[in-house]
């Protein structure tokens, strides 16, 4: 059996899309991207959903994904960190089981541009780094050493401090886009931090950017998951 557990948080409380996460794309509601890909990354025996939602339990159970807490509200609000929701998911998951997952894989379910092919390269990546966790992210079109600026002592300048007179000269960037987080078990239930000298970085297509935070964003992926036409096999 597999060491490895996939997690996928979602609150009920969404403010940007009311209920976004069953909220349908192309007929399937948002947390089915999530569970699909993970089933056909064929890594998992299990798939827990963390939630605090009836409603999204419900959704979650009739593509396989497996309910069996409710969230406390403690870690449901806005302003709840996601790690320590994880961490709770890890939990509860080795005493429902009586089995210790070394390994944990948690999907943001709104990110549904990923496949379960991301999934898998991202594994094998933190296995051959073997380092505590690793984030997801894409080559940043902006960069804080060239194009992005900020306003201080009265002045504009750029946010990160260099003499660089191109965008390529520039120190390489990347944008976070909180499609897969990959822990080590220690890691998760000793840290709040994903990022240091302990992690590793999986860097994906740039359509990978858009996850789903406003209407704008899911119109975007919306448009992408249509014209790309996929059946749920190539999730």
């Amino acid at each position: 059996m597999s060491d490895i557990l996939c997690t996928i948080c979602v609150r009920g409380g969404s403010k940007g899309v009311k209920n976004k996460n069953i909220r349908k794309i192309n007929d399937l509601e948002l947390i089915a991207y999530s569970i699909i890909q993970a089933k056909n990354s064929n890594l998992f025996d299990h798939i827990v959903i963390s939630t605090d939602s009836d409603e999204i339990a419900k959704v979650a159970l009739k593509y396989g994904g497996e309910v069996f807490f409710k969230r406390e509200a403690e870690l449901s609000h806005d302003n709840a960190a996601k790690i320590p929701a994880i961490r709770d998911c890890l939990i509860k998951s080795e005493a429902y089981y009586n089995k210790k997952f070394e390994i944990l894989i948690d999907l943001d379910a709104s990110a549904p541009l990923r496949s379960s092919l991301d999934i898998i390269k991202a594994y094998e990546l933190f296995k051959k780094e073997n380092k505590g966790n690793l984030i997801t992210a894409v080559n940043a079109r902006r960069n804080p050493y060239f194009n992005l600026i900020e306003i201080y002592d009265n002045e504009i300048n750029t946010s990160k401090k260099g003499n660089f007179t191109t965008r390529q000269s520039s120190p390489k960037c990347y944008d976070m886009n909180a499609s897969i987080y990959i822990f080590k078990r220690n890691k998760l239930l000793s840290s709040n931090s994903v990022f240091g000298s302990d992690t590793s970085l999986y860097v994906m297509d740039e359509k990978t950017a858009f996850d789903i935070d406003n209407e704008l964003d899911f119109e975007i992926v919306e448009f992408l998951i249509k014209k790309s036409n996929l059946k749920q096999e190539d999730f």
